[in-house]
């Protein structure tokens, strides 16, 4: 889609957002802005009851579209379901209150806007109360002037919670946790909204819901909890080859790896495969580098624009089948 058309259907996502929000859809409490617990449900391209991972490589929307909307925000959510994305991510944060909260940085700084006080530091260090004064679209209009919407700077900070309510089962999540010491009890924490969403016990397989962290130990926790749920690996981009004793040992309690693309090559997708674990690379924007991701078998990407890799994927088969379903 040209950049113009994109920043159409932004607009109009952002449009429904704040329409939805005026209407005075919220939380049961109370306590959060609107523009944060909206809670209509998007236009959805899944089915009528729960959402439906595909057999083909899964396009995951990277905090969203964020290449045309400000990141984790339901602006950027709507528009990467808009958009044909399999999955919408969400990076957790934990503030001092003890809320799960959808961000990618451990600081504010880089996307809020809004009372130093409250919008500035670390989100750790901040109650929800505060994290709620901070808007996290102004700084999106300024790094990319031919998408800007001056509805943007409504968009707020959601609350895992939230995103919960707002999509409910009819969408999947590719959900990641962060490994910090001022962070303990995001897991726990996490798996409890998952249960109160209807989302917390896989049954057949379902993959609708995915963890992923970059942290062993986070996962481990994760899979004694509840070991059905399906947890992918993040791994740091590297210089050299990923190291096979790295993908034993996600395959003890992983059922896929996320690497950066540059390090995925059809050595690691052969090693990851014949261990029964998917290969979900991060993050792909450029239409070349997908066909070719594509091409070597990867069973998905993330990317700042789902719709670039919708279409990629629609003249590619399928990837291999490489592991023998669950019994029934």
């Amino acid at each position: 889609m040209p950049r113009p058309a994109r920043r159409a259907a932004a607009a109009a996502v952002v449009a429904t957002v704040l329409v939805l929000a005026a209407a005075g859809c919220g939380g049961d409490d109370g306590e959060e802005p609107a523009a944060t617990t909206t809670q209509a449900a998007p236009t959805s391209t899944t089915g009528d009851t729960e959402a439906e991972v595909p057999a083909e490589a899964v396009v995951v929307g990277h905090r969203g579209a964020s290449g045309d909307a400000p990141e984790h925000t339901f602006a950027a959510y709507d528009l990467a379901l808009q958009q044909g994305a399999d999955y919408i991510e969400q990076d957790l944060q934990l503030t001092s209150d003890g809320v799960l909260v959808v961000l990618h940085d451990d600081t504010l700084d880089r996307t809020a806007r809004g009372p130093a006080e409250s919008c500035t530091g670390l989100v750790a260090d901040k109650t929800l109360a505060q994290i709620q004064e901070c808007e996290v679209g102004s700084w999106f209009n300024e790094a990319n002037p031919d998408l800007a919407d001056p509805a943007f700077a409504e968009q707020r900070i959601p609350t895992m919670e939230a995103v919960l309510d707002r999509y409910g089962t009819e969408v999947s999540y590719y959900i990641e946790t962060k490994a910090d010491d001022a962070q303990t009890g995001m897991e726990e924490a996490l798996l409890d909204l998952l249960d109160e969403a209807g989302l917390g016990s896989p049954e057949g397989g379902s993959r609708q819901v995915l963890i992923q962290s970059f942290s062993p130990e986070s996962l481990e926790l994760v899979h004694s909890l509840r070991p059905e749920l399906p947890l992918v690996l993040l791994i740091v981009v590297s210089e050299d080859p990923i190291q096979e004793a790295t993908i034993d040992e996600a395959a003890a309690y992983a059922t896929g790896i996320g690497p950066s693309s540059v390090n995925v090559d059809a050595a690691l997708i052969g090693a990851a495969h014949e261990r029964c674990l998917d290969v979900h690379p991060y993050t792909v924007d450029d239409p070349a580098q997908m066909s070719g991701l594509l091409d070597l078998g990867v069973d998905g990407m993330f990317t700042n624009t789902p719709d670039v890799l919708v279409a990629q994927r629609e003249g590619h088969p399928p990837p291999p089948a490489h592991c023998a379903p669950p019994a029934s």
